[in-house]
């Protein structure tokens, strides 16, 4: 009919006047855009632009209304949405970002957005699902970060559902595990580094009991000595038989859990195979992480040589408070290949379920298309969470609705097959079906 059902929208990347209580971007309201919509230049009124198409389409499928035989989950739901400001150049830098990627965010900014969402559904007196497609291997993966613990006090507000993306990672060849005990060899970690691949990220984990350093080698063999593990310390050096210049940096107790975290850096990486060597300082429970940045944030052509699929859970979905929603090909009922899988080192169970992510259709800011991933599957579980507060909430049934109880419904709910045993690291418990969750819901 010409008017937009966004209540809000709040521009983390445009300047002006904040939201109050907020430090940056401007807000739009829902009178704002329905009058930039009935404008000869809305883009005067409201220039506010989604140049990626991913969060549009998100919103399609959580939200659209019907179109010809299209129709979003939860159609008659209205949106708070929020534009994340692209990170300081000095974040993209320190964690060797490529300097192509434009969808590269800080967890403060999710942060202030899911925030702002948060004042804007108490102001409206509703209840809100939020969606996060977002998703990062930059973090020490334990689920104590500061963006987990606040989503994690977010999760128990009534009216407040939160779904967030497992990630896409299970085959992308960026995660290597070990286990070691205080006897054995120093270990390998071997890195495929191909043609102009550019800055590399690696971080390397292990619990707080353990105490590990390391060492590097380059493809041309030039070692850079064992590096004394202190907390705080970062070393650097240039390499003299090629451009690459290496550091090393401990981090531990890391804030939250107390593990130990160690990044290596390698600038300007020379094609070959890449070695960080771990040597066990103090090794009692053994178990050695080491992640490369999401596909997309660091080159293709950078792989560990012996890697595994389990614990490709990306941050935040690693915390226990939100749903955590992997994918599933609903044309054949088979796993989507790309969906990460657990466990994490936080919990066994992870993902909760799986929702459809393969070749879904839904609407760009260019028109109709198809997405596949974990994202879309985050959707099309926000939008069914959507549907559960307007039974609970709305329609006065639960008025204490929150992510844990529609967790306990949608697992309850799940579709499972008789010749997979559940819980498990890739299907979780399941496949979302909604309408097994209502039926079970009126057995109550």
């Amino acid at each position: 009919d010409g008017t937009s059902k966004i209540q809000y929208i709040y521009d983390q990347t445009v300047p002006g006047t904040p939201p109050a209580g907020f430090p940056l971007g401007i807000e739009y309201t829902n009178e704002q855009i329905n009058a930039a919509l009935a404008s000869d230049n809305p883009y005067d009124m409201v220039p506010h632009r989604d140049v990626s198409g991913h969060g549009t389409f998100l919103a399609s499928i959580a939200a659209g209304r019907p179109v010809g035989d299209y129709v979003g989950a939860a159609p008659d739901s209205e949106i708070i949405m929020v534009k994340l400001k692209k990170a300081y150049p000095f974040y993209l830098d320190n964690y060797c970002v490529p300097p192509e990627q434009e969808n590269a965010f800080s967890s403060t900014s999710v942060m202030l957005g899911v925030q702002y969402i948060l004042q804007k559904a108490e102001e409206l007196r509703r209840p809100v699902v939020i969606c996060i497609g977002l998703g990062s291997n930059y973090d020490s993966h334990d689920g104590e970060s500061l963006l987990e613990d606040y989503l994690f006090n977010t999760c128990s507000i009534p009216g407040v559902c939160t779904c967030i993306s497992v990630g896409n990672e299970s085959q992308a060849r960026h995660h290597f595990f070990q286990q070691i005990s205080q006897n054995d060899a120093p270990i390998n970690i071997d890195i495929r580094v191909g043609e102009n691949a550019g800055d590399i990220f690696v971080i390397v984990t292990n619990k707080y009991s353990d105490r590990i350093s390391v060492s590097v080698r380059s493809p041309t063999g030039e070692i850079i000595s064992r590096v004394p593990a202190k907390a705080g310390r970062t070393y650097t050096t240039q390499l003299v038989l090629e451009r690459a210049q290496v550091s090393v940096s401990y981090y531990f107790p890391v804030g939250g859990s107390g593990n130990q975290a160690t990044v290596v850096r390698i600038r300007d990486a020379t094609p070959g195979v890449w070695t960080i060597i771990a040597y066990g300082d103090i090794i009692i429970e053994g178990q050695i992480h080491a992640w490369l940045p999401l596909t997309g944030f660091v080159s293709p052509t950078v792989e560990f040589l012996s890697f595994t699929p389990y614990t490709t859970i990306t941050s935040p979905a690693i915390n226990l408070g939100p749903i955590r929603c992997g994918a599933y090909n609903s044309f054949n009922n088979s796993l989507y290949p790309r969906s990460s899988w657990g466990p994490t080192r936080h919990s066994p169970n992870v993902p909760d379920f799986v929702a459809p992510g393969y070749q879904v259709g839904g609407f760009y800011p260019t028109g109709y298309g198809t997405m596949d991933g974990t994202s879309v599957a985050t959707a099309i579980t926000s939008g069914a969470c959507a549907l559960m507060m307007q039974w609970g909430i709305i329609e006065s049934n639960d008025y204490g609705f929150n992510t844990d109880i529609i967790r306990t419904y949608l697992i309850r709910g799940c579709r499972r097959n008789d010749l997979i045993k559940y819980p498990n690291v890739q299907w979780g418990y399941g496949v979302l079906d909604l309408m097994q969750t209502f039926m079970y819901m009126r057995q109550l």
